[in-house]
């Protein structure tokens, strides 16, 4: 008898981090079920699509995806943070099968189940413990929590994901164990609000081993930095309990870096985007970091042409900026967002005055970025090999997240393997990235 073929889902994935933790749920949940993943839209039985809905040019991106899917297969189901507003996708493509908001994994398989049954084999095995990632093999997202308690008003993420809902700190070790056994060399720590976790569940302690651990952001870093990877902590809100963990970074635990979006340093802007926290004592605090942890590594985000941003305003950023030194910036162009309080402001930028100031900033932090990394060069670095080439390879340091940041290219005498961590020697600088040659094992 002639076994059926299992069926296959195409999947895409946009958006952030966060969205892809989101995908590798579902496709962790497809595969348990005999289901397989198809390279190509056209060689599906179906296309799931999990869409982004941040920002107008991300819906744009989404709906170019699902008209894609849709073109190459015709049966779409359609998933993420522009699904928890359907409206513009049920307008563009009345076709599609079922539509979704975020985190909703149990409606898309349902939607999955109807539209392509599985085929049942309680024989088979098909996921590994550890789950299916969408990453490269040596690192890993680690979602901590979901959801949003701050009103920010340029952002409407708290309306497609709603308030903060943390994991059991167990419940999070035990995911991060499996990974760093499964063979995960970094664990990249994420969520909407790094910082906040644990603020919905009171902190309560769960049992981890012999011990209870508390749901704390500083606990839980400290507990993540003895499985023995990298501990790369991001989104992290400049809250005054943040400070705690800088000692967790010069005892080599947890790495000796923040993502931190302070997205504006005008004390009007920030009062009108309703930012969290006192980042007026900001400066002083990124002082005391960094005597504290010579090594420490800030990155952050910005956004230019905010809804009544003022030239002196704009002034007061660019000289916070050369007080600040951050390592790594990213800077967006203001853009109103349906549904968020900012566009009520009035007094909008214009787009030419957005643009100037968006080249302006990137001009002043290009000079800064590059100034802190000519600083690196004659130093040793231990840096995780991403890519392998012929006569260079690419890896990243311990101040460059995935993606988002710069890369060490090396030169080495015997072939390296991905995900291998190795002692570099830094020979020049440029103004994103280092070059040098591997120096030890």
């Amino acid at each position: 008898m002639q076994q059926a073929a299992a069926p296959k889902v195409s999947f895409v994935s946009l958006g952030c981090p966060k969205a892809l933790v989101d995908s590798e749920r579902i496709i962790t949940r497809l595969r348990a079920e005999g289901y397989e993943l198809a390279r190509k839209h056209d060689g599906a039985d179906l296309v799931i699509v999990n869409t982004c809905g941040f920002l107008d040019s991300a819906k744009q991106e989404s709906l170019g995806a699902i008209g894609d899917a849709m073109a190459a297969n015709g049966k779409v189901i359609v998933t993420g943070c522009m699904g928890a507003e359907p409206e513009q996708i049920e307008a563009a493509y009345p076709g599609v099968l079922s539509i979704t908001g975020p985190q909703q994994y149990e409606s898309v398989l349902d939607a999955v189940h109807r539209a392509l049954p599985p085929l049942h084999n309680p024989h088979l095995d098909l996921v590994p413990p550890q789950g299916i990632k969408l990453t490269p093999r040596h690192y890993a997202y680690l979602k901590i929590s979901e959801g949003c308690n701050n009103r920010c008003s340029f952002c409407i993420i708290p309306k497609l994901r709603g308030d903060l809902v943390s994991r059991p700190a167990n419940d999070v070790l035990r995911e991060a164990e499996k990974l760093v056994k499964a063979g995960v060399r970094e664990l990249l720590v994420i969520s909407q609000d790094t910082s906040a976790y644990g603020a919905d569940l009171k902190y309560a302690a769960s049992p981890w081993k012999d011990r209870e651990v508390r749901a704390k952001f500083f606990e839980l870093a400290r507990e993540l930095g003895e499985l023995g990877a990298w501990v790369r902590l991001q989104y992290v809100y400049p809250y005054p309990h943040v400070d705690e963990v800088i000692g967790l970074m010069t005892q080599g635990k947890i790495l000796p870096y923040l993502d931190i979006p302070f997205q504006h340093a005008s004390p009007e802007i920030l009062k009108a985007m309703k930012r969290p926290a006192a980042q007026d004592r900001t400066l002083g605090r990124i002082r005391r970091w960094r005597e504290e942890c010579p090594e420490l590594t800030l990155r952050s985000t910005f956004i230019v042409g905010f809804p009544g941003e003022t030239e002196a305003d704009f002034a007061y950023l660019l000289d916070w900026l050369d007080q600040a030194e951050i390592d790594r910036v990213g800077c967006f162009k203001y853009e109103p967002v349906a549904g968020a309080s900012s566009n009520a402001l009035g007094h909008p930028v214009p787009e030419e005055v957005k643009t100037e100031r968006w080249n302006a900033l990137m001009a002043r932090q290009q000079a800064i970025s590059a100034r802190r990394l000519k600083r690196k060069v004659g130093t040793r670095q231990q840096v995780i090999i991403d890519e392998v080439g012929p006569t260079v390879s690419k890896g990243r340091s311990k101040a460059d997240a995935p993606e988002i940041d710069g890369a060490v290219y090396l030169s080495s005498r015997r072939p390296l393997r991905v995900g291998e961590i190795v002692t570099a020697k830094i020979e020049r600088a440029d103004q994103y990235d280092l070059h040098g040659s591997v120096a030890g094992f």
